[in-house]
């Protein structure tokens, strides 16, 4: 089924969005994984989800719609905290409230992107760092302007196609990537999120990653004897 995502669990809910530092976890920025609150993992807990757990987000100002993975259930109640690159990708400020929708995305097979400045190409090796990088994340949606963080430095990298469909998850799946000529000394602006469809791959030409989860976080789920994984799954 090729579309935007399949839902089969019906499960939304707004909460206020903070920065992730809020709460001094800026270890959290490298990747697209939230902190929700106790409640929502009792819900889950009701449910017969399996995971991975990934959740839509919608600005219902903007409609800009996008995907997360979660860390833990630590947050206040009523309150989400998100990575800052996320919420400027968003174009939400703090303390406004941003619609949560359970998802269930398809693993994804291709990825083109787009680095916003040329000197990530000047990698040595983009395609190890963006393997490596890529780990930290849950799943990956078209015209989102993700943050990669590569020796003190941050790389903001437009997803211009994703397959199949327009969001998809990438835990423990092998993915080709090509990349679009980089926008050069140009300001990122994530309200006027860029799709150039028709630009030449360069740099790394249909190179291919293989992300695997790192489930070094994890909580338990009440009364399964499960725990929830940090890549948003549950293990056995």
């Amino acid at each position: 089924m090729n579309n935007k995502y399949m839902q089969s669990y019906s499960f939304e809910f707004y909460l206020k969005i903070y920065p992730i530092t809020f709460l001094n976890r800026s270890d959290l920025e490298k990747g697209d994984k939230v902190l929700l609150p106790s409640i929502v993992l009792q819900k889950l807990s009701a449910s017969d989800i399996k995971g991975p757990i990934i959740f839509e987000l919608t600005n219902t100002n903007s409609k800009k719609v996008s995907h997360c993975g979660v860390m833990d259930f630590t947050a206040d109640e009523g309150c989400a905290y998100l990575p800052r690159w996320m919420i400027e990708n968003l174009g939400i400020n703090e303390g406004e409230i941003l619609r949560f929708n359970y998802a269930s995305l398809e693993k994804g097979n291709y990825v083109r992107l787009q680095p916003q400045s040329d000197d990530f190409l000047e990698i040595s090796n983009p395609k190890a760092v963006l393997e490596a990088k890529l780990r930290y994340f849950t799943c990956l949606t078209k015209s989102d302007i993700i943050a990669i963080e590569y020796n003190n430095k941050i790389y903001w990298i437009n997803i211009l196609e994703v397959k199949p469909g327009i969001a998809i998850s990438i835990i423990d799946t092998d993915i080709d990537v090509d990349f679009a000529i980089p926008v050069i000394n140009k300001k990122i602006n994530t309200q006027n999120l860029i799709n150039e469809d028709g630009l030449k791959d360069v740099g790394v030409e249909s190179s291919e990653i293989q992300i695997h989860s790192d489930d070094s976080s994890s909580i338990e789920k009440e009364g399964t004897g499960k725990s929830f994984g940090g890549k948003g799954h549950f293990n056995k």
